[in-house]
């Protein structure tokens, strides 16, 4: 309970400082490609319980809803591309955890159409905490291409869980470890009718 309130209370001095930073990001992104700076997406938090996480939008309008992996290069945008690099298009995430909805670390919360991965971290009881900003993971190079080996990671982490090791994954995320899905390296098809929002799980 009192490391769920820290998280709240850390999270919105950090959305202070870093709100004149994130509308410059959110202008920035309008004008490198058409449509909106922020998003938002289903996905599955903490007890399987659906919720909208926030990103800054790094892809195309019209991307297919999909798995980072899933999704071509190409439909990444320019400063898109840099955001992605640099983690910055996670700042907005700090509003789900101000929300109670994500914490700093935990495992990364996958959309609701990736069935095969719900019912891997079902099973391993990895739904019994909220979902991260960064993980465990995140630092070790996996990422949703591969359920099984992500399911069992998150379960170990869900196991050996501290404060000593939270810690451990922050600082490596900062330092540049903690790694999203990456984009396909081959162009995907993208689906011009599909929901404007993007469909990357980094």
């Amino acid at each position: 309970m009192v490391e769920y309130f820290f998280g709240r209370v850390l999270a919105l001095l950090l959305l202070i400082i870093a709100a004149p930073l994130l509308g410059l990001l959110i202008l920035a992104i309008r004008f490198d490609s058409a449509g909106g700076g922020l998003f938002r997406q289903e996905r599955v938090g903490k007890g399987r319980r659906p919720f909208f996480c926030l990103k800054l939008r790094t892809m195309k309008i019209g991307t297919q809803q999909a798995g980072t992996h899933e999704i071509g290069a190409d439909a990444v945008t320019k400063i898109g591309a840099i955001l992605r690099k640099s983690k910055l298009d996670e700042l907005p995430q700090l509003i789900n955890v101000l929300r109670g909805e994500m914490s700093f670390v935990g495992p990364r919360p996958c959309l609701v159409s990736q069935e095969e991965l719900i019912r891997e971290r079902e099973a391993r009881g990895v739904y019994e905490l909220l979902p991260g900003i960064t993980g465990w993971s995140q630092i070790r190079g996996i990422d949703m291409s591969n359920p099984l080996r992500l399911a069992e990671s998150d379960a170990e982490y869900v196991r050996n869980r501290s404060l000593k090791l939270d810690l451990m994954i922050l600082w490596r995320t900062a330092t540049g470890r903690g790694f999203g899905d990456h984009v396909a390296p081959k162009e995907k098809q993208v689906d011009s009718d599909s929901d404007v929002r993007e469909g990357g799980n980094s």
